[in-house]
């Protein structure tokens, strides 16, 4: 029962329902997500904590940096994950999208670092 709670929780808010449509198209660094949303790293950090503890998203370490992406491994959970996605219209994250974009752009210019609200960080990939 506590794992279902943990699931429902975690679909419950507009902000991981955003990342969760960020990942939707593949593995993302933390500053990716924090520069699609326009949020704080802590912000974005704590949302994605409750994504990973109800086994929506998984993690990877790659130095100091992490990259998440959506856990398909449970198939109970995969189709939850497809039925609430397909049902977030395109125009609620659309401005997310742009955002990531533009970011993505810029990061690939500058490979180790890219300057974000005068504070030097990113994995760089």
């Amino acid at each position: 029962m506590e794992e279902l709670i943990s699931i429902f929780k975690a679909f419950s808010d507009e902000t991981r329902l955003r990342i969760l449509k960020l990942l939707e198209h593949g593995e993302l660094c933390v500053c990716d997500i924090v520069a699609a949303l326009d949020m704080t790293q802590p912000n974005v950090s704590f949302h994605l904590g409750v994504l990973k503890e109800a086994g929506i998203i998984k993690d990877r370490r790659k130095g100091k940096w992490i990259h998440y992406s959506i856990d398909d491994a449970d198939m109970f959970k995969r189709f939850l994950l497809l039925s609430v996605l397909e049902r977030i219209p395109e125009d609620a994250v659309i401005d997310n999208q742009k955002r990531l974009t533009q970011f993505l752009k810029t990061k690939r210019k500058k490979p180790y670092i890219i300057e974000q609200r005068d504070k030097a960080f990113c994995c760089g990939r």
